[in-house]
């Protein structure tokens, strides 16, 4: 406490301790607040990468080790920024009022962002996909998980590019995770065989074929999925008797589900090689139509050669026999002879 004319001009601890010739210098008090929270962004920086590994090796999934380090820095910024304004003669009391104020005013702005931060911490918690997993997104995009923070989530498509999704969404909309646990997938093939086809040879056959792709699960144990336990190796069903043949569903099961597309490309071409390549007798059906003209009543008009109409119900000895034959057939030949 300094007293200049009469009056008491309260200085900063940091304020006494410098000399006169650094606080003389216009803003000085800026530029010492800024070198606080440089060395805090050091410190901090410093710190994290001193916790990471133990913190890694504590808390086994990667997005959760990810935010503690995050909030562990962004605490020890604040700290250094609140010490700095405490050292330069800020009152605490005074800080935290301003804070609370300026935390409500922003809080009603950005809602939203709070909002994904809350459902980030959802997120979190009820674990429904980690860093490295691979997803399906709602409108039905594959990628991988690359980051999870307490607003968004990261992820890597199958195209080479980003999507940046808020926490809001995800929890509000279906998400299918490939990783989960266990990475083999099942897939299923809907096959439309014709009803002259021998069944029991067609579903032999396409076991078989399913079987022979590398990428599928040939056989072993059963799967157990919940509470219920599925064939492990590709199995054929009849589904339906459907309007143009006998509709069959195969099963099978990949082994990663990072390939899909070419899993079952792989498949079908299988099936189709066996079933259409091959001298079984099974038949692909698809869809026709089988017109059939049936008699009406009425006569219908025809018209000769020389303009004259006759009906199409006469008999030939109405018209004149066309030359040729005394038949009428062309070239001489008979028309109805043995």
């Amino acid at each position: 406490m300094q007293a200049t004319n009469g009056t008491a001009v309260q200085t900063s601890p940091l304020g006494e301790a410098l000399p006169d010739a650094v606080t003389a210098i216009p803003g000085w008090q800026a530029i010492a607040f800024v070198v606080f929270l440089l060395v805090g962004g050091v410190v901090s920086t410093y710190v994290t990468r001193l916790l990471g590994r133990p913190i890694a090796r504590r808390f086994v999934r990667q997005s959760v080790a990810q935010t503690i380090l995050r909030a562990t820095r962004i605490g020890i910024v604040v700290l250094f920024a609140f010490s700095g304004a405490g050292a330069l003669g800020f009152e605490l009391g005074d800080l935290v009022l301003s804070v609370t104020v300026f935390s409500a005013v922003l809080g009603i702005v950005l809602a939203p962002i709070v909002g994904s931060i809350v459902n980030g911490l959802f997120v979190l918690a009820d674990q429904p996909f980690e860093i490295g997993d691979m997803i399906q997104l709602p409108d039905g995009t594959d990628g991988f998980v690359e980051d999870i923070t307490l607003r968004y989530t990261k992820v890597i498509t199958l195209d080479n590019t980003f999507a940046v999704l808020p926490n809001s969404m995800i929890r509000e909309n279906k998400v299918t995770n490939y990783s989960a646990e266990d990475e083999r997938t099942r897939l299923r093939l809907p096959i439309v065989v014709t009803y002259e086809s021998d069944i029991p040879q067609a579903r032999r056959l396409i076991e078989r074929s399913a079987a022979s792709c590398d990428t599928v699960i040939e056989g072993g144990p059963d799967i157990r999925v919940g509470s219920a336990r599925y064939p492990a190796k590709p199995t054929c069903y009849i589904d339906e008797y459907g309007d143009h043949g006998v509709k069959l569903t195969l099963r099978y099961w990949a082994r990663s589900p990072y390939k899909l597309l070419t899993v079952r490309s792989q498949v079908q071409t299988a099936v189709w090689d066996v079933l259409e390549g091959g001298d079984a007798a099974v038949e692909i059906a698809y869809p026709h139509s089988h017109l059939v003209f049936d008699e009406t009543s009425g006569t219908a008009r025809v018209e000769i050669e020389d303009g004259t109409e006759a009906d199409a119900g006469d008999g030939a000895g109405d018209a004149d026999a066309p030359p040729g034959g005394p038949d009428g057939a062309p070239g001489g030949l008979a028309g109805d002879g043995d």
